[in-house]
């Protein structure tokens, strides 16, 4: 009979995601894991396999966070324009994307995850904009701005006014 999980593989994959975000790759070890987890490298190894098997199944973990996040904040910010939606992103971690896709960029689970996360988010803000095409079209400009926003720190156009401009 196996033993019980001292922590969860959640746990793990939350704190393999903060190694990475702090140092990239290489930063992502099972001795580095082991360090931050109290679990040992080889039970990290027997969960995941490979570096790089821990890395996808973190990947795809905090994917499917982010899209679950996407829906309900999507319902909760119904009442709000894109810009109220994508500031709600943000507050519970959309941030975290781009390092998401540099995690998961070998795993085809993963980047089908991130597909499907930036459909959503295209899609909500989309409903906002109106119903014509040229709200799809508007809806994809403004999540490519704000995931540069993301990346750049905030530069940029305001989303509000690229809004404006776009419909």
């Amino acid at each position: 009979m196996p033993r019980k999980k001292i922590l969860s593989d959640d746990a793990v994959l939350i704190e393999a995601r903060r190694l990475h975000a702090e140092g990239g790759d290489k930063a992502l070890t099972f001795g580095a894991l082991s360090l931050a987890t109290g679990l040992a490298a080889s039970t990290l190894s027997q969960r995941f396999g490979t570096v790089e098997g821990l890395a996808a199944a973190a990947a795809r973990s905090g994917w499917l966070a982010l899209i679950e996040t996407a829906d309900a904040e999507g319902s909760r910010t119904a009442n709000k324009g894109p810009q109220g939606y994508l500031k709600a992103l943000e507050a519970t971690g959309a941030a975290m994307a781009p390092r998401l896709l540099e995690l998961g960029r070998r795993d085809g689970a993963a980047m089908a995850l991130a597909a499907d996360w930036r459909g959503r988010v295209e899609t909500t803000l989309a409903l906002r904009l109106g119903q014509r095409e040229r709200a799809r079209t508007a809806a994809q400009a403004i999540f490519v701005a704000w995931q540069g926003q993301i990346l750049w720190q905030g530069e940029g156009p305001k989303i509000k006014d690229l809004a404006k401009r776009l419909i």
